[in-house]
C-alpha cells in the first residue's frame, strides 16, 4: 500500500487579529493536502491568504511550505507560495508580459511553455502589449491567473478567481486548476470559486462565522 503524501502546507498555532478587533484566528492550524481545497466561509479568507504568503505577519505560530519554515528560510518559503492580486494599483502600468516576468524572478520554475498555453486558453494574446490599467477586469484577472497557474510554486493562492470571468474561462479555469492539482506536491487553495464546475476538490476548510 503507497505511503501517504506529508501535507504541502502545514499551519500550527495560528494567531491574528487586527489591532483593537477580535481574533480572526486563534491558535488555528490545517494540514493542506496536494490537489485543490475550496476555503469557505463570511469572514477571514483574504486575511488568511496573505498570512499563508507571509505578506502578513502573524501575532504566533508556525508555517512550514514544502519543507521551508517561513520564520526560518523566509526567501525559500516565498518562492514556493504563489500570491499576488492582479487587482493592486502596482501592476497597472505593466503589461501582462511585464508582470509574468516579474513572477518568474520570484519563482524561477515559472514554465514559459506553460504561461502560453494559459495565454491561448484565456484569449489574452492580443492583449499582451496592453498595460494592465488597460485591460478589463476580467482580462486582468486572466493575465494575474495565466502567471499564478504557470509558476509551478508548491502552494499556490487564489482569491476571488472567478471575478470577471466570462463562461469560455470559467471553463478554461477549471480544467487548467485540474490538471495543475494532478502535480503530487502542489496545492491550490481558492477562495469564492463557486462558479467553477467540475472541479476535482481534494478537501474543503471552513472558517468560522462570525456576527
Amino acid at each position: 500500500m503507497p505511503k501517504p503524501l506529508p501535507p504541502v502546507l502545514q499551519v500550527r498555532g495560528l494567531c491574528f487579529a487586527y489591532p483593537g478587533q477580535m481574533a480572526l484566528f486563534a491558535d488555528w492550524r490545517v494540514d493542506l493536502p496536494a490537489g485543490l481545497t475550496l476555503l469557505d466561509g463570511d469572514i477571514g479568507k483574504t486575511t488568511l491568504m496573505r498570512l499563508l504568503a507571509g505578506e502578513l505577519a502573524a501575532d504566533a505560530g508556525e508555517l512550514t511550505l514544502a519543507g521551508h519554515r517561513l520564520a526560518a528560510e523566509p526567501l525559500a518559503y516565498r518562492q514556493q507560495c504563489c500570491w499576488f492580486d492582479p487587482r493592486d494599483p502596482a501592476w497597472d502600468a505593466m503589461t501582462p508580459e511585464a508582470m509574468m516576468a516579474a513572477q518568474r524572478a520570484l519563482h524561477p520554475g515559472l514554465d514559459l511553455a506553460a504561461w502560453q498555453r494559459h495565454l491561448t486558453g484565456f484569449d489574452l494574446t492580443p492583449h499582451l502589449a496592453k498595460p494592465m490599467y488597460a485591460l478589463s477586469t476580467g482580462s486582468r484577472r486572466k493575465a494575474g491567473l495565466a502567471a499564478a497557474l504557470a509558476t509551478g510554486a508548491a502552494l499556490t493562492l487564489l482569491d476571488e478567481p472567478c471575478a470577471g470571468l466570462d463562461p469560455p474561462s470559467l471553463a478554461y479555469l477549471a480544467r487548467a486548476l485540474n490538471d495543475a492539482a494532478c502535480a503530487p506536491a502542489r496545492a491550490m487553495l481558492l477562495a469564492g470559486a463557486q462558479a467553477l464546475e467540475g472541479l476535482v476538490v481534494a478537501a474543503v476548510i471552513r472558517l468560522a462565522d462570525r456576527p
